[in-house]
């Protein structure tokens, strides 16, 4: 009867790395793009939702105060009851927002 030896391995193989690096690869491949896409459909997103917050305030401030705010909007931020953490910036390009002089509404 012949003995065989059981051989303990300890390590990787070179393949087997090779193989979990190129399916790391292709997943990353995948999913960079879209996370990427993602995060500026996002901002869009948010910026949408900031500038009809701010015109909703700035209407607000017309039928209580009678005029409507600064064109750059600084006595509305002065002004806790509307915005008590501040106006916010846009998250596109981080600018300030800004009243158009005609028709009293957030400027992109």
């Amino acid at each position: 009867m012949q003995r065989t030896r059981h051989v303990k391995r300890s390590g990787f193989s070179l393949l087997e790395l090779l193989a979990v690096v190129t399916i790391l690869a292709v997943i990353a491949a995948v999913v960079v793009p879209r996370i990427s896409s993602s995060k500026v459909a996002a901002q869009q997103e948010v910026n949408k939702q900031n500038m009809a917050e701010i015109n909703a305030a700035v209407e607000r401030w017309y039928f209580q105060k009678g005029s409507y705010p600064q064109l750059n909007l600084s006595d509305i931020a002065a002004d806790v009851n509307y915005f008590p953490e501040g106006i916010p910036k846009n998250p596109v390009d981080n600018s300030s927002y800004q009243l158009d002089a005609a028709t009293h509404r957030v400027i992109k």
